[in-house]
């Protein structure tokens, strides 16, 4: 990621945290705070309705009859609502970008190998 990227997700993250019941958002003037005032159900049906819009643009785009634009704007929103959930467990881009340089450079074959043995001995632990 570009600084210019890192820096307009670090500046969308702040207005989210400033959105939070407790940072004094106002359900009444913000969407975002309105989402967060009604919880994770509210915003986590957001983030699966914005990943359908994705996969449906996606599919418009390799079917011929939808633009990138679209399907840029539909990620946009996926992102937007994932960023919501993000704040609202206290969490940030920061996080999911340090979870995927840690990532880097590993096979995705590797990876999922990995989570699965993670998994298992976090069952038997």
């Amino acid at each position: 990621m570009t600084a210019t990227t890192t820096d307009t997700l670090n500046r969308l993250a702040a207005v989210l945290d400033s959105r939070k019941p407790a940072n004094g958002g106002d359900p009444e003037k913000s969407y975002v705070a309105r989402l967060l005032h009604k919880g994770p159900d509210a915003f986590l049906k957001k983030v699966a309705e914005e990943a359908g819009e994705a996969i449906m643009a996606a599919k418009d785009l390799q079917h011929g009859h939808g633009t990138p634009q679209a399907l840029v704007g539909e990620v946009a929103d996926l992102w937007f609502h994932s960023m919501v959930a993000l704040a609202h467990f206290g969490l940030s881009p920061a996080d999911v970008v340090a979870e995927l340089a840690r990532r880097e450079g590993l096979s995705g074959l590797e990876e999922k190998a990995l989570r699965k043995v993670q998994a298992r001995e976090a069952g038997n632990a």
